[in-house]
């Protein structure tokens, strides 16, 4: 691709979308990724760097506009990184999502395998029930603009409850009240990195300051200032962060106020939340994604369910009362001890839960001689180390089923397992973060007969 085009308007058509939901046209024999694109459109597109084999764009001029194209209806979609898709209709979003997956799967995967649906949400707003503001001087209160640490300052956010919003403001004017100095980056300096809002169904609240130190000034006025701003809140908490570093969560957390966790319900059972708990932040879409799982893992009652990165214990426990007995394996300690409380909380007698390493936890159960009926696996974006995927399929389950995050590693992990035996015979995509580029999948193994 010749570099001297880099800085040049060019006319393309878009015809097709790339991972992170820009759309993909040619030129030249160079795909060129196009910020603001939509399939089927034809725009003059500003090429902002060319590669030796690839190009990176944005559109100055839509020429003709697809029907599946909206204007955003966010004030700060233009600065604000989060939301990818707020300039279409959720139905092309989902199709782009269903695409994204189907990729994947044939491309690095190797796999002749389509996605049956992408489970699309009824409500695809206001679902995130955990806010994660980041704070800098000014004081700013809102989200990263894509690709950088930059601030923007965000009154509200239309994927982020009420509730949130509300407390954001109060949070922002007690800084100003009381001139709280905001933690700046790069010289380690300031007070307050971040507000952090946790939501429940039955509407409450849970509210935590993340700063760099052990106090703030002024605490009871921030407790009064978010109790008038929120009825809801039932907790307010001060979570201590001191290192360099762009970790969101403190080391050790003070309740300055009520209570320092929720009560949620989920698959109907009931979960606690502390603020570092884990938790799928959109909890109708969790329900159906967990009930695609447990579709996938067919149980009858008689197997025993290994569940890797278990978490709190919530894809486990879900299943507990279609299965023999649930292990559940993870490798954060303060996870173990809620999943525990869970199963205890629910009255589920049939789980247990091992802290460790997944790789180390399902070697250690091996050679105890487990042979699961089921292995459910959820692992972080990075996918499974392929120790681990060796070690799942040295324990010869009879179905694996892989609830995955991000479509490349889920492929490639796909890959490995069918090096060892086990073919993927269906693929459902599920929208859990709507009007973003993420997208859940879940996906059936079943181990070949010998």
């Amino acid at each position: 691709m010749d570099r001297m085009m880099e800085h040049t308007i060019q006319t393309l058509t878009v015809d097709a979308y790339s991972s992170d939901g820009a759309g993909v046209a040619h030129l030249d024999g160079a795909a060129v990724f196009v910020a603001g694109g939509l399939r089927g459109e034809t725009c003059r597109v500003y090429l902002d760097k060319v590669g030796r084999t690839a190009v990176w764009g944005h559109v100055v001029e839509v020429l003709t506009p697809s029907p599946n194209r909206l204007t955003p209806d966010c004030p700060y979609d233009a600065q604000c990184g989060g939301c990818r898709f707020r300039h279409m209709t959720y139905a092309e979003e989902l199709s782009a999502k269903r695409q994204r997956v189907e990729d994947a799967l044939r491309r690095i995967g190797g796999l002749d395998l389509s996605v049956e649906e992408i489970l699309g949400a009824a409500h695809p707003e206001r679902y995130r029930n955990k806010a994660q503001f980041p704070v800098c001087p000014g004081p700013r209160i809102g989200f990263y603009q894509a690709g950088t640490h930059t601030v923007t300052d965000v009154a509200d956010c239309l994927l982020q409850s009420e509730a949130a919003a509300r407390l954001r403001t109060a949070a922002k004017e007690w800084m100003t009240a009381f001139r709280i100095p905001a933690y700046q980056e790069k010289s380690g300096k300031g007070l307050v990195r971040h507000v952090y809002v946790r939501t429940n169904r039955r509407g409450q609240s849970l509210f935590c300051l993340l700063v760099n130190g052990t106090s703030v000034p002024h605490e009871e006025e921030l407790v009064r200032a978010l109790r008038s701003a929120e009825p809801g809140l039932i907790g307010v908490v001060l979570g201590v962060n001191e290192k360099r570093s762009n970790v969101i969560l403190g080391d050790s957390y003070r309740t300055l106020w009520g209570n320092d966790f929720l009560d949620d319900t989920l698959c109907g059972l009931t979960f606690r939340l502390s603020v570092p708990s884990f938790y799928q932040v959109n909890p109708e879409q969790t329900e159906i994604l967990y009930g695609k799982a447990a579709e996938f893992a067919a149980l009858t009652g008689r197997e025993t369910v290994l569940d890797l990165y278990c978490g709190i214990g919530t894809i486990g426990l879900t299943m507990a009362g279609k299965a023999r007995s649930i292990i559940g394996a993870e490798v954060v300690p303060e996870a173990i001890r809620d999943a525990q409380a869970n199963a205890q909380r629910n009255g589920i007698t049939n789980a247990r839960f091992l802290c460790g390493d997944a790789g180390e936890a399902a070697r250690r159960l091996a050679q105890e001689g487990l042979r699961p009926g089921v292995v459910c696996v959820d692992p972080p974006r990075k996918g499974l180390r392929e120790d681990v995927v060796e070690t799942v399929a040295s324990m010869a389950p009879q179905r694996i089923v892989y609830v995955s995050c991000d479509p490349a590693t889920l492929a490639r992990d796909l890959a490995r397992f069918a090096q060892c035996g086990y073919s993927t015979q269906k693929a459902v995509a599920v929208d859990m973060f709507p009007r973003t580029a993420h997208v859940e999948t879940v996906c059936q193994l079943i181990r070949a007969s010998r």
